[in-house]
């Protein structure tokens, strides 16, 4: 069987550090295509991996019968539009978290993927963390007893992405810290408990510390300087409690916060067990057994997830296999999170 053709669509920071080199370490595929509309990036990416060719125009590899599938790592914006533009030329899709900006983006996208049949996937990448794997097979086998709640820490304290630039423009983002970061830690959440269905939200997203770009304070800004004459209208602080079938959920997210510390973890609270997941990292259990208090903190070896992510997409396109980060599954985030930014609007909960 022949190397399947992959385009890269968008060449930045995501895609030059997790989808191409993962990509160049399958041997079952091959990149064709390098396209961004800043043609540089695109001719870097050729120039540094040398491999494909710089385009771009996306629709230029779409019109291309040799492409099967498509890594879609552009700015939240265009995720729906190029995904749906993809599976209708009859192309497989791995779009970047998040799905889309909003719910009812995700929900077009899910119906042309319906439609078509084509593989929608999103780059809701902890799926296929190692850790992550072996807390979901934990509370599958009742290792836990019954989990109740869970709570969710995603702060830091002044960690704007390129103020005043796309990460803080709702128009191209969809939102801010919620969106950005809370996505992987709620996807997390809901993939460990089988992703029930969500019930009611009720949240508030604030936008406070980055409101003033000139007099912002910082001591790094990865995604660039600020841009003083650029936009601020997302949220850097929310905090929310979800409604499930199953477990709540609970939440407290900054991207910046008057508070000098990073704190990246999710609880997990069982009646038997519980457990904290350090973000990225590993994770401790507590529980109790003949009136003695235990703490374990379990060693695993783990895969690279962003190289399990991209060869599972090429293996089920193949295979016909449905994937976790399948939009069927995924798209209850965007849900949840949809309904924690109308909460916030709305001054009320927000029923499902």
């Amino acid at each position: 069987m022949s190397t399947m053709k992959i385009a890269i669509i968008g060449c930045g920071t995501i895609a030059s550090n997790a989808h191409i080199k993962a990509y160049m370490a399958n041997a079952e595929a091959e990149i064709k295509y390098f396209c961004d509309l800043i043609p540089e990036k695109a001719e870097k990416a050729v120039a540094e991996f040398g491999c494909g060719i710089a385009i771009t125009d996306y629709k230029v590899a779409l019109d291309d019968p040799e492409i099967e599938a498509v890594s879609i790592c552009t700015p939240n914006h265009v995720h729906a539009s190029i995904s749906i533009d993809c599976m209708r030329a009859g192309k497989h899709v791995l779009c970047e978290k998040p799905a889309a900006r909003t719910y009812a983006e995700a929900l077009e996208m899910q119906q042309v993927q319906h439609e078509t049949g084509c593989v929608l996937n999103i780059g809701v990448v902890n799926r296929f963390n190692s850790a992550v794997n072996h807390i979901k097979r934990m509370v599958e086998n009742g290792e836990l007893g019954d989990v109740y709640h869970i709570y969710v820490s995603f702060r830091s304290h002044r960690s704007i992405p390129g103020l005043g630039g796309a990460f803080t423009t709702k128009a191209i983002a969809g939102g801010g810290a919620l969106i950005d970061w809370g996505v992987h830690f709620l996807d997390i959440v809901m993939y460990c408990l089988g992703d029930p269905r969500p019930v009611a939200v009720s949240g508030q997203a604030y936008s406070k510390l980055g409101a003033d770009i000139p007099n912002y304070a910082y001591t790094s800004m990865w995604a660039g300087p600020p841009n003083p004459e650029g936009t601020y209208d997302v949220d850097d602080f929310v905090t929310a409690l979800v409604r499930t079938e199953g477990p709540t959920i609970s939440m407290n997210g900054a991207w910046a916060q008057n508070i000098g510390e990073r704190e990246m973890y999710i609880d997990f609270l069982g009646d038997k067990a519980g457990i904290r997941l350090q973000y990225g990292s590993d994770f401790k259990v507590y529980g109790a057994k003949d009136g003695v208090l235990l703490e374990t903190a379990p060693s695993f070896r783990s895969v690279d997830m962003f190289q399990e992510e991209i060869d599972r997409f090429v293996a089920c396109i193949r295979s016909g296999e449905k994937l976790p980060s399948h939009i069927d599954t995924v798209i209850l985030s965007s849900q949840i999170i949809q309904g924690i930014y109308d909460s916030s609007e709305s001054k009320k909960e927000i029923l499902f």
